[in-house]
């Protein structure tokens, strides 16, 4: 009798014996390079505001992600993909320009959290609003496009947040610009008619 084979051993079989992934079709590869050309931007701008600043990337990113809400060191190297040893040398630094500080978890005493302070705060909006790759290109965008972008992007990474009630309120915003072009063409038409009536008169 042959041995019964587990779904966790053929997962942990050779690389040499399994299936090479089917190559994606056109569209998914082109979809791809365009996120990476957009990561490389964000990246590459974010890099020269933070310079701006005598700040690195990293220590913006981190300082960013502490504006947003007070936040426990592990978290941090979670969401940044970095060890742990690495944003205590971060905070640290940020700490010592008295940009952030660290503080006991009220619910948990044992855990530090490191938050902005006011200086990091407003250091942290600045460097948001340095951003031209987030004015210009999403400024292209209706709100209902911006809107259905963010799904998108949250579908693929897996942390979907349905916000039909933002979602609503974007297409309302959207359609009531499209209505307004429209209303304008008809009132212009509607003058000029009224205009060839005085004119033949």
């Amino acid at each position: 009798m042959a041995p019964h084979t587990t779904a966790g051993a053929r997962a942990d079989a050779p690389a040499s014996t399994r299936r090479p992934a089917p190559d994606p079709d056109p569209v998914t590869r082109e979809v791809v390079e365009l996120i990476g050309t957009v990561v490389a931007r964000y990246h590459e701008e974010y890099e020269l505001a933070a310079a701006d600043h005598s700040l690195t990337g990293a220590q913006a990113r981190v300082l960013a992600l502490l504006a947003h809400e007070p936040t426990p060191m592990r978290q941090v190297a979670r969401t940044l993909k970095c060890e742990p040893s690495n944003v205590t040398g971060i905070v640290d630094r940020l700490e010592s320009r008295g940009l952030a500080v660290r503080r006991p978890d009220p619910a948990d005493r044992r855990v530090k959290l490191a938050a902005a302070t006011d200086d990091g705060m407003d250091l942290a909006r600045r460097l948001r609003a340095a951003l031209d790759f987030a004015r210009e290109p999403l400024a292209g965008l209706t709100p209902l496009e911006r809107t259905l972008l963010r799904d998108l992007l949250q579908r693929m990474l897996g942390e979907e947040d349905t916000d039909e009630e933002g979602a609503k309120t974007a297409a309302e915003k959207d359609e009531g610009a499209k209505d307004s072009g429209t209303k304008g063409d008809g009132g212009a038409k509607g003058e000029g008619t009224k205009g060839e009536g005085a004119k033949r008169g």
